[in-house]
């Protein structure tokens, strides 16, 4: 019994160095990726910032493409558990609370979130990494049907607009990508206090799809005030 607990410890032990060092390769992609253009990263590169082999690399990642794939997947999933957590505090109370948390998450690091989208292009016609794209696909269609469950409830609370769900979860995408750009617009990224704008413009999509923004003459918004 005792050569058995030894073992599984080593197994254990095993799995937790390889994960770390995979995650330090990823670590390392997205620090270059931030530095310079995808084309110019090779995955010679990305062992050398990692203090690693290629030959180890190729352990985790088969190809470029995966590596692309797994940073935009857990970006993804990054977002996907400020949306849950979000959605929980909205149901509990706080009608907002699921849209700050989104906007929270994309727009803490725009210039992350600008890279995902330029992977994300990049393997759009990349028959190699399929599969992986099936599942961040799948978790935007999960965040989706939640986003529409809860926008559904609040729409019938009289909280926000009386339009298809998707309405407000497409605007509040819009916005989000808008602000994402606008860091990056070579006539406002000159900008000090990015920041604060973000965080402005957070505010604002809290509440943007209010009941009343959108129909100020509706009989049900004036009774609402």
């Amino acid at each position: 019994m005792q050569n058995n607990n030894a073992s599984a410890d080593r197994i254990r032990e095993k799995k937790k160095l390889f994960l770390a060092r995979e995650q330090r390769i990823i670590d390392a992609a997205v620090e270059l990726f931030l530095e310079e253009s995808i084309d110019r990263i090779t995955v010679s590169k990305i062992a050398l910032r990692a203090a690693i082999g290629k030959g180890t690399v190729y352990k985790h990642f088969l190809t470029k493409n995966e590596i692309l794939i797994r940073i935009i997947l857990d970006y993804e999933r990054n977002i996907t558990q400020s949306l849950t957590k979000g959605i929980k505090r909205a149901e509990e109370g706080d009608s907002g609370a699921a849209a700050k948390s989104y906007f929270e998450a994309r727009l803490e690091n725009p210039k992350l979130d600008r890279l995902i989208q330029q992977l994300e292009d990049r393997l759009l016609e990349s028959g190699d990494v399929a599969d992986q794209v099936e599942k961040l696909h799948k978790l935007r269609r999960s965040n989706e049907n939640a986003l529409s469950g809860l926008i559904t409830k609040l729409i019938d609370r009289g909280v926000l607009e009386d339009v298809p769900a998707y309405f407000h979860y497409l605007a509040c995408w819009a916005l989000a990508q808008g602000a994402v750009e606008l860091c990056f617009n070579k006539t406002w990224n000159d900008r000090t206090d990015t920041e604060q704008l973000m965080e402005f413009i957070t505010n604002i999509g809290v509440t943007m799809g209010n009941r009343g923004q959108y129909h100020p003459d509706d009989p049900k918004s004036k009774k609402d005030k």
